[in-house]
């Protein structure tokens, strides 16, 4: 099979994936599309032959372009190679911050921490309204928060209200690695 004989397999699926994504029943996307349902159906089943206007209908009530109905569709995984995870260096490169979320998402964040020997770093108030959650996978880290000074050790969660200024610290000879998460609070 070559691939321009996918591309009916390609348009079902990607059809399919945007209008799950949008949340979008078979009959709310025909009606927004402005085509009838079976129409829309036998396009979805992989077998259909759509027309270059229904074509475009549905790419328009999807908020697309054609091509993306066409195209192979994309991955809904992705692998980072290590090199790749970006990463900011710190407190006169003491402290390495990995950048684990490769989406963007507003008030979220999962970082991998780590700090050379008796390293500091200052934290940067987040959001309101989020929490951080800390945990060491290697060493001991002491966080400053809300006038305390947290001594988090291997295994150990700390939470805490990821607004507030804080500032971690790492006393040790030894480095020390943690995982970071932040994260918006529900009301």
């Amino acid at each position: 099979m070559d691939e321009l004989d996918r591309v009916p397999l390609y348009l079902s699926r990607n059809i399919n994936e945007l209008r799950s994504r949008k949340n979008l029943s078979q009959q709310q996307l025909a009606q927004m599309a402005g085509i009838p349902r079976s129409t829309l159906t036998h396009i979805e089943s992989g077998d259909g032959n759509p027309s270059l206007v229904n074509l475009l209908r549905v790419a328009a009530a999807l908020g697309v372009g054609i091509e993306e109905l066409l195209s192979r569709p994309r991955s809904q995984t992705s692998l980072i190679p290590a090199e790749k995870v970006p990463v900011q260096v710190r407190s006169g490169g003491l402290v390495r911050i990995h950048k684990l979320l490769p989406d963007k998402f507003r008030g979220i964040a999962i970082d991998r921490m780590e700090f050379e020997p008796e390293s500091a770093m200052g934290g940067q108030p987040h959001l309101n309204g989020t929490k951080e959650y800390m945990t060491v996978l290697q060493g001991e880290v002491v966080v400053h928060v809300a006038g305390e000074n947290l001594v988090v050790r291997k295994g150990d969660v700390l939470a805490f209200p990821g607004h507030q200024p804080h500032g971690y610290r790492n006393l040790k000879k030894s480095p020390a690695v943690a995982i970071s998460i932040v994260i918006p609070v529900p009301v």
